[in-house]
């Protein structure tokens, strides 16, 4: 008999043995409602990673902060040239220029989680392989800095949004509920993201593509409804199916906040409502389940 055969374990396989003497590995996926507490345990260390990492983003910039408003502002400016001026986008739209700029500045809140909770995981390797926390910290905390980002933004919206003649309004008071629901709805999109951007490492290459569908499909430029059943002629069905699109809602929710002369469809609000709960449970079960394989490989 080898010496091998001679010390290894009668009773079987070391995974056995290790069970048999109450042995767990070192990296173990918690159960989901253990998983949640040490998400709460950690929220400092969240909150204070997303906002070190918004102070340090720019701050080898002349602007600084600055960017986090002008880089929406520069888009839009381009957008409303190309689209509403050159394309004509803008007509029949009363106050084209907050229609634009509302829908750039949600839709860009999406865009950015989504972006960063793609690469939320296989951008911090180190960190996951040297420290043992909850992964899902990540993408959590790179929603939180989008989210700061998009308070300064909101400021400057609103302010956009009065100079071009649209009345304050008690629906504003809205404006927070529907952050949140977005908020949800970014959180789940971008664990999904974040793990599925961990294992597909071709995800990084297709999402610019995914996210400029995304931008066109959304109504960001155009009045849905007009523009595709209107002007295109198509059926009902196709319209309805864009209004449903999650960054379409958010976008008609807001819009129908802050501009008098907007009335999307009913429905936009119940899809935000879905979009939310669905997405941010179905997006935490999803991220918890590969718990226990970030970082490994």
């Amino acid at each position: 008999m080898s010496q091998l055969e001679e010390t290894a374990p009668e009773s079987g396989s070391l995974a056995e043995l290790a069970r048999k003497h109450g042995l767990r590995p070192a990296i173990a996926r918690p159960r989901f409602p253990a998983y949640l507490r040490q998400l709460w345990e950690r929220r400092h260390f969240i909150l204070t990673y997303a906002t070190s990492r918004n102070v340090s983003k720019y701050s080898g910039s002349a602007l600084g902060q600055l960017w986090q408003v002008l880089t929406p502002l520069l888009n839009a400016a381009i957008y409303y040239v190309m689209f509403g001026l050159i394309l004509g986008g803008s007509k029949n739209i009363p106050n084209y220029p907050a229609f634009l700029l509302t829908g750039m500045f949600v839709f860009t809140y999406t865009q950015r989680t989504v972006t960063a909770g793609a690469k939320s995981i296989s951008g911090n390797l180190s960190l996951i392989r040297a420290l043992h926390f909850p992964r899902a910290s990540l993408p959590l905390a790179y929603t939180i800095q989008e989210l700061q980002q998009l308070a300064v933004s909101m400021g400057v919206l609103l302010v956009i949004v009065l100079l071009t003649g649209e009345p304050i309004s008690w629906f504003w008071l809205m404006v927070p509920v529907v952050l949140l629901l977005q908020t949800m709805f970014n959180i789940g999109a971008g664990l999904i993201m974040a793990r599925l951007g961990a294992s597909l490492r071709d995800l990084g290459q297709l999402l610019p593509f995914i996210m400029r569908t995304w931008l066109y499909a959304s109504g960001v430029f155009f009045a849905i409804h007009d523009k595709v059943v209107g002007s295109a002629g198509l059926p009902e069905w196709v319209a309805t199916a864009m209004y449903l699109n999650p960054a379409a809602s958010f976008i008609e929710f807001m819009r129908d906040l802050l501009l008098t002369r907007h009335t999307p469809p009913s429905m936009v609000w119940l899809s935000c409502l879905c979009w939310a709960v669905v997405t941010l449970v179905g997006g935490f079960w999803y991220f918890w389940r590969a718990e226990d394989r970030y970082g490994r490989g």
